[in-house]
């Protein structure tokens, strides 16, 4: 089903799972600001990451493989430090791999109406 026109898509929030490794260093919620969280969106790659996220997860977190882009791992790994650096994303360890998901609590209660933004969005072709 899809969202009413000009409404903006809805977000999915997965529930967190038990038994998760600890975050990887991340800022707090006080610490979020809204120029960093900005800079951090105004590249477009990172922005689709944070957009795809939001709409369609499958599952509470996920690696970069699961986005389909057609980068190499080094620049990806630099858009999700970023995105992680800036308290858009958290990540976690999982042996070899990293796996991220948006934090969507900390962001509402930090800036109010900005995911919906982003989910908004729509990507140019």
């Amino acid at each position: 089903m899809s969202a009413p026109s000009g409404a903006a898509p809805a977000i999915k929030v997965l529930p967190e799972p038990s038994g998760l490794p600890e975050p990887l260093p991340e800022p707090a919620v006080g610490d979020l600001r809204l120029e960093t969280v900005l800079g951090a969106l105004s590249d477009p790659l990172r922005l689709t990451i944070v957009r795809k996220l939001l709409l369609e997860s499958e599952d509470f977190d996920h690696t970069c493989g699961w986005f389909g882009f057609d980068r190499p791992k080094s620049s990806l790994t630099h858009h999700f430090k970023a995105l992680r650096e800036a308290g858009l994303t958290r990540q976690r360890q999982y042996g070899l791999e990293r796996r991220s998901h948006v934090r969507v609590e900390d962001l509402n209660t930090r800036f109010p109406g900005l995911l919906e933004l982003v989910a908004a969005w729509t990507p140019r072709p």
